[in-house]
């Protein structure tokens, strides 16, 4: 058998049609690289029209959008930190009821769920994921605000004896309520996208685990978890962005008081409910005021995003 020279071999891909693949994939390479410098240019446009929209109220107002607490359009006061607060109570009150339930409604469907059974819920939960935000105000609305001004709030209020954080009359409305709804809406997101997590998660590191004496529980705890915390960190991001920027059934069950929150029985407002309520018909200054508000919800949103692939970075550091 003799030895064939490199070119002999580029002779023969020439003649077989095989080498011009090289060149389309240089197209290929090409098509895509022009399409994410697209999106990055439709990105930084939307950016730029949304600041520059807001710009004359960061120039009339200043940081004053940031740290006053009076929002009161009719008198072009424009302090948006009741309403920065009110988005972050919100936010982090929702994920501390749905991160917990979430995951663990992950680890159930992969682990402790026969597979027949399986497949329908988890199709059931990703349709939760598919239902309009509206519709989930509507239940608040008639179902949650009735349950919490009757029951779950009198009951909150005796555990402090009417003090903070459980102060203020109990009348179904407000940031507690809000809260639990959005902890139902991001609910479908963080279990849709864990279960898919931790389904990744080698089953060997688990058979290995049980054959040593391992509990299920403790596999789940300290096989399963570690090995999918930053897929996790994903899904948890993903439901505090759908979180921050939930507008309609806020809207409907928080009040909507620009006030600042001094309990979670507190009437309020957030940034997205805010704009979505007072964008029709407003003057040129209380538009722009609004664009800064949306300026402000987009660097919370992408700063948690930012912070979620910090912890990833740092995730895969550790692991390797």
């Amino acid at each position: 058998m003799t030895v064939q020279s490199s070119s002999e071999l580029i002779e023969r891909g020439l003649a077989r049609g095989t080498m011009p693949r090289a060149k389309s994939g240089r197209t290929y390479s090409y098509v895509l690289r022009g399409v994410a410098l697209l999106f990055a240019a439709v990105l930084a446009l939307f950016a730029w029209s949304v600041i520059h929209q807001s710009w004359p109220a960061w120039s009339a107002y200043g940081l004053h959008i940031l740290t006053g607490t009076n929002w009161s359009p009719a008198e072009e006061n424009f302090g948006g930190l009741a309403l920065i607060l009110a988005t972050l109570i919100t936010t982090g009150v929702a994920l501390l009821f749905a991160v917990p339930v979430g995951i663990g409604t992950a680890l159930t469907l992969n682990y402790l769920v026969p597979r027949r059974l399986a497949g329908p819920l988890t199709t059931t939960v990703e349709l939760l994921a598919a239902v309009p935000s509206v519709v989930y105000g509507l239940w608040g609305l008639n179902v949650i605000v009735p349950w919490m001004s009757t029951t779950v709030q009198p009951w909150l209020a005796t555990l402090t004896n009417g003090g903070w954080p459980f102060s203020g009359n109990a009348i179904g409305l407000g940031i507690s309520t809000a809260s639990m709804v959005l902890a139902v809406m991001v609910l479908p997101t963080i279990v849709a996208i864990s279960r898919d997590v931790i389904a990744t998660v080698p089953r060997d590191l688990v058979e290995g685990a049980l054959s040593l004496g391992a509990t299920r529980s403790q596999v789940l705890t300290r096989v399963v978890l570690p090995n999918a915390k930053i897929g996790l960190l994903g899904a948890v991001s993903l439901g505090a962005g759908r979180a921050l920027g939930e507008t309609i059934a806020v809207a409907m069950v928080i009040g909507s008081s620009p006030s600042m929150p001094h309990s979670l029985f507190s009437l309020g407002s957030t940034l997205a409910s805010t704009i979505a309520t007072q964008y029709t018909d407003a003057p040129a200054m209380h538009l722009a005021a609004l664009g800064a508000l949306a300026v402000i919800l987009m660097v919370m949103t992408a700063s948690v995003n930012a912070f979620a692939r910090a912890l990833v970075r740092r995730g895969t550091k550790d692991a390797v």
